[in-house]
């Protein structure tokens, strides 16, 4: 992951973009991409665009990255210590089966 972060980086630096990638920023271009990846699906999952689905994925993957860059934070840690947490809000033997929301049920 960090030859990845490493690789994002010096695009980044190359194109003197860094000034660009503030959190504000960053978070609004994740949002954009998640909308084009759900553009995807608007109106039928039948015929979707495994192509465009991966390219999509891997910019909002990237500017997930550019964030943790950021901020610091190691991508893995965080999901790490995500999934953890979920594992307290939602236990397996109240939420097998079940979408309900940790305070819904």
């Amino acid at each position: 992951m960090k030859e990845v972060i490493s690789q994002l980086i010096k695009f980044r630096e190359d194109r003197n973009w860094k000034q660009f990638h503030t959190p504000e920023n960053l978070s609004k271009s994740i949002v954009l991409e998640a909308a084009e990846l759900l553009e995807n699906f608007q109106w039928s999952s039948k015929t979707t665009n495994v192509g465009n689905i991966k390219e999509e994925l891997a910019d909002i993957m990237s500017y997930c990255l550019l964030m943790c860059d950021y901020f610091g934070f190691d991508a893995r840690d965080i999901i790490v210590e995500k999934i953890k947490v979920n594992e307290q809000k939602y236990p397996i033997d109240k939420f097998f089966g079940k979408s309900d929301k940790y305070n819904k049920l």
